[in-house]
């Protein structure tokens, strides 16, 4: 498929204004999810098909959220202490509120350890998106970061609206352009325009900004989609409500699945970890970490894990509304397991890798 330029199409319409401000309608239908041609995680393609919803233009900003937490008085996950009572012997400062933010390593380092370019850094959270010293002051318009998964829900419940699915943020993503490489087309900067906020050069340690961003970008830098949705591809990673599941685990895949689920919680760990078990969910879209060198995640098909209680600067959502008649999940039910406030604030895991998990929870005994 040649290149498109997304300006030059036009949203759809259900023929009803938006139940809120900054939704765009999705129309719906079928096309082919995942690829084949990428990352293990992605394949098999498969068809999938979803119904018509509504789906916030742009992710959301430190403002929106900032309107959130005053309105109820919300206090996200990375800003609460791990309970110390849980973990006798623990070092004091590994108890402290802390995320993850990317550090610029030194040049030459090897790929095969993101501890060469992550940081659990104390008191780093939205407000302080790269640690305490730092602020948000003049980035009301950036998406906001260090967002866990039960925020995320959290802010969509509030606002009335819910987290897509897997299928639904793809579907979202592609714009009409179904079986395109990217969510513009197929070429990655056609006519040497960059079309989405990620990393030029070789990472960790070089970075060009030839698309004008070393961090976050505002979240309508850039051209919409066909679909009339802003940086679906780069800038952050997006939560979706769906249990991670491998592709190939699916059932039925030369059958056409319509509005798929994902997977199911207790299946959705990673088989690697053993000492502890998180569960995880399904994030979409890449971000401005992303490299031709290092994770080409930066197309609508890609995908990752990530444990529901993990928050990192490269991590936020945009949500949805189902349309009118359809009956779904509404956002507020994390599933069977969703955690009082005083079980999440005991949580231990707040790191972004799962091989890092270990590690961690042996620093905390």
């Amino acid at each position: 498929m040649s290149s498109v330029d997304s300006t030059s199409r036009v949203p759809g319409s259900c023929g009803a204004p938006p139940p809120w401000e900054g939704m765009a309608w999705i129309p719906g239908g079928a096309f082919l999810m995942g690829s084949d041609l990428h990352y293990p995680e992605e394949a098999p393609a498969h068809p999938v098909a979803v119904d018509g919803f509504w789906m916030d233009r742009r992710a959301v900003t430190n403002s929106e959220f900032r309107s959130f937490v005053e309105g109820s008085g919300y206090v996200t996950l990375v800003e609460r202490p791990v309970n110390a009572v849980d973990y006798p012997g623990a070092k004091p400062e590994l108890l402290q509120p802390s995320s993850i933010v990317f550090k610029k390593a030194p040049r030459g380092i090897g790929l095969d350890d993101h501890h060469n370019w992550r940081a659990y850094v104390p008191g780093a959270n939205w407000r302080h998106p790269r640690g305490l010293s730092s602020t948000i002051k003049g980035l009301d318009d950036h998406p906001v970061v260090h967002i866990a998964f039960e925020d995320a829900e959290a802010y969509a419940k509030w606002a009335g609206k819910e987290l897509p699915t897997e299928a639904e943020w793809e579907f979202a993503a592609r714009g009409g352009l179904d079986g395109a490489e990217y969510v513009w087309g197929d070429e990655f900067t056609p006519n040497g325009r960059h079309l989405a906020n990620t990393w030029q050069g070789k990472f960790p340690w070089r970075n060009r900004f030839d698309d004008g961003y070393e961090w976050t970008a505002p979240v309508g830098s850039f051209p919409p989609n066909g679909y009339g949705l802003h940086q679906m591809a780069g800038n952050v990673w997006e939560w979706t409500t769906d249990w991670y599941q491998d592709h190939d685990k699916i059932d039925s895949q030369s059958c056409t699945l319509r509005n798929p689920r994902g997977g199911e919680r207790d299946a959705s760990y990673d088989p690697r970890e053993t000492e502890i078990r998180i569960p995880r969910k399904v994030i979409k879209g890449g971000s401005y970490l992303c490299a031709p060198n290092y994770c080409q995640r930066y197309r609508p098909a890609a995908r990752m894990s990530q444990p529901v209680d993990t928050a990192t600067c490269h991590l936020d959502f945009a949500a949805s509304s189902v349309a009118t008649g359809r009956r779904r999940r509404k956002v507020g039910r994390m599933d069977r397991h969703r955690m009082r406030p005083s079980q999440a604030r005991t949580r231990p895991a707040r790191v972004f890798a799962s091989k890092a998990l270990p590690e961690r929870a042996r620093k905390l005994r």
